[in-house]
Order: structure tokens, then C-alpha cells, then sequence
């Protein structure tokens, strides 16, 4: 297989550099990264310059997060890669267009082979993500009222919804978004508010009898 043209987008400056150092030191002869993009403008206007062969695609990033950025673009080959694995975002982004769906936590070999993989046409999926897109198509997950729950929250509070739900510490979600954890306080209030909940514990049992978490 040829060398791939791949731009990846995402919000986080670091993370960008981080995945160009690693591609280019593990990569080089097999993907190239000709371009990063850190929001749904940018994005677009960077996708339809270059013409890439696929695209690294955060979920939730300013201006309508990925989904949006396939909508607008749709006819390139997209793998999300997202530090996300709740179901309602790879089932939303997949419903987009996405030819794939790996978390953050994947490392550089595997990725190469993914993008390779997506390139040739393949699906590609973690095992336990996976198992979300066949439960949605096979009805075990209703993703309507999933989506109906969450279209009360902003992008931002479902980002700390999850982390609340699975055991992160205010101190521990202010440093994994980059926010103060006064902050915090004010979206986990917004959040309970919004879901008519009254505690963590409840927010916890709320997020994983949606698969959420």
C-alpha cells in the first residue's frame, strides 16, 4: 500500500502533536500527516484543500463536533478517534459516516494498522465498541430516548457527566478538560439539574443503565 495522506482534527494542541510525533517516528513509508484542524471551520476548509485519504476525527470539538465535520464533507474516509467510548457517541458518529470508532488510549501501531484498514474499505472498531454499534442496529439499545436525555446537556457537560459517572474526583476531571474545578462544580450542578437527579451515585446508576460509561 502507498504512503496515506491523513489529517488529523481535534481540539488539543498537544494531542495533535502528540499523534504527528508518533505517526511520523512509526509511520514514516506508510501514513503522513499533511494537516490538523482544531475545530469544525477549520476542519472543513482543511479537508476539502488537501483531499486526504483519511481523516483522524475527534468527537466533540467547538462548532458541532465531528459528526458535523461529516456532514458537511461527506464522501471522505473518517476514523473517529475520540477519548470517548460512551455509546451514544460512536453510535452518532458512525450514523454520521464515520468508517470507524478507536479511543484515545489506542497505541501508534495499532492506529497505523487502522487507518490502513479504514483506507481499504474495512470498519473498524474497539471489541466493546463494536458491541455498541451491533446493539443499536439490533435494537438493544434505545438510542432515542438516549439522544432525547442528552440533548438537554451541552457538549461540555456530557464530557463531565462521564467522568463524574465513573469515579473521577472533581480535581481529577478539571485536569482531564482543562478546567478549573469550580468549574466542574457548576456543570456536575447543571447536569443533575437537567436530569432531575439528585446525587453522583444516582448520576452514576443514570449513565450506566444507558451504557454511557
Amino acid at each position: 500500500m502507498s504512503e496515506l495522506s491523513v489529517v488529523v482534527v481535534d481540539d488539543h494542541a498537544m494531542f495533535r502533536s502528540g499523534v504527528r510525533a508518533e505517526l511520523e517516528r512509526l509511520g514514516a513509508g506508510r501514513v503522513e500527516i499533511v494537516a490538523e484542524a482544531e475545530d469544525v471551520p477549520s476542519a472543513v476548509r482543511v479537508i476539502a484543500e488537501r483531499r486526504p485519504d483519511v481523516v483522524l476525527l475527534d468527537v466533540h470539538m467547538p462548532g458541532g463536533g465531528g459528526p458535523e465535520v461529516i456532514r458537511q464533507l461527506p464522501g471522505t474516509t473518517y476514523l473517529a478517534l475520540s477519548v470517548s467510548d460512551a455509546a451514544e457517541d460512536v453510535i452518532g458518529v458512525i450514523r454520521a459516516g464515520a468508517r470507524g470508532y478507536v479511543t484515545k488510549n489506542i497505541s501508534a501501531p495499532e492506529l497505523i494498522d487502522a487507518i490502513e484498514r479504514v483506507a481499504g474499505g474495512d470498519a473498524v472498531f474497539s471489541p466493546r465498541l463494536a458491541g455498541f454499534v451491533l446493539d443499536a442496529f439490533a435494537g438493544t439499545i434505545d438510542v432515542a430516548q438516549v439522544d432525547e436525555d442528552l440533548d438537554r446537556l451541552t457538549e461540555r457537560e456530557r464530557e463531565v457527566m462521564r467522568l463524574i459517572a465513573r469515579g473521577y474526583a472533581y480535581k481529577e476531571v478539571a485536569k482531564e478538560l482543562f478546567i478549573s474545578i469550580k468549574t466542574v462544580e457548576t456543570h456536575v450542578s447543571n447536569v443533575l439539574r437537567k436530569l432531575q437527579l439528585s446525587s453522583r451515585h444516582e448520576l452514576t446508576r443514570w449513565a450506566n443503565d444507558r451504557r454511557l460509561i
